[in-house]
């Protein structure tokens, strides 16, 4: 049976503010914060999981006609450069393919137009429509979203070519149900949040109301619908603790490696009928 094609799609800016590729400070000393795609990409090499997929492609929407997003970025570029930072060793590579030759920029440069704004609702169907066109050449059979701050309209309505082919790996549990939910950009420091007996009500105000302690967050790996993490749950792993005197990078670090990657790799095996647990 031939292997299915995937295509991961991320931000490079989410990556940046997670120090991606970096040693971080830990503790009393540092660990290296490996991105999700670099964790993917071993486990496509290493385990069953590379029998199932095909990595065609690492399409992100970063705008280098943004100043902002420049600033964000400042760090590492738009592309690898010698000497520079990047968000995972430069020479990796998968399924005997450098990883650098699947990148591919497909700036969501509507962001540059204010909220509202005609240009912003038109640029934002261009962008749906060119990220349409390169899975449709690419035939993609799933299409992974790690960290791109986007909802998506066009691609992920049903009828669409790509519905229920999009998933998404989020670093929060995103069951509606679940007392541990964490949905959106500040999943992580919600939990954190959390775990100090509050909750945000106001993310611009940072105003809070006490809660009961929650001293456990997770992963989810969901369909990608047209709500924010709304979509139908695949696979999810609660197996993170936290402990309240945690910085954001620390816990971060934790999720990814206690539930995060093991919520995708497995996400995927099930998804591919394999129902089988890998370790992280």
């Amino acid at each position: 049976m031939p292997k299915k094609k995937l295509v991961y799609i991320w931000s490079l800016r989410n990556a940046a503010a997670d120090k991606a590729g970096q040693d971080v400070a830990y503790k009393s000393g540092t660990r290296y914060m490996k991105s999700v795609l670099e964790s993917l990409v071993e486990a496509l090499n290493d385990t069953e999981l590379g029998e199932q997929y095909s990595l065609e492609k690492v399409i992100y929407d970063d705008d280098a006609g943004s100043a902002l997003d420049r600033e964000k970025l400042k760090e590492y570029g738009f592309s690898y450069e010698p000497g520079k930072r990047w968000f995972y060793p430069p020479n990796l590579r998968v399924q005997g393919k450098a990883v650098n030759d699947l990148l591919l920029a497909i700036p969501s440069a509507y962001r540059r137009e204010p909220l509202g704004a005609a240009g912003r609702v038109a640029g934002k169907s261009q962008f749906e429509k060119h990220l349409l066109d390169t899975l449709s050449e690419l035939e993609a059979d799933i299409v992974v979203l790690d960290g791109l701050l986007i909802i998506l309209d066009e691609l992920v309505r049903p009828g669409a070519p790509f519905y229920r082919k999009i998933v998404n790996i989020h670093p929060g549990v995103t069951r509606a149900e679940s007392p541990y939910e964490r949905r959106g950009a500040y999943a992580t420091l919600d939990a954190l949040y959390g775990a100090r007996g509050k909750k945000v009500v106001n993310w611009k105000t940072m105003e809070t109301v006490a809660v009961e302690p929650l001293y456990l967050t997770g992963a989810s790996f969901h369909y990608v619908d047209n709500g924010i993490d709304s979509g139908e749950v695949i696979h999810d792993v609660l197996n993170t603790e936290i402990d309240k005197d945690d910085t954001i990078l620390e816990l971060r670090w934790n999720n990814f490696n206690s539930s995060l990657f093991p919520a995708l790799n497995e996400g995927l095996a099930m998804m591919a009928g394999h129902v089988v647990r890998i370790e992280a």
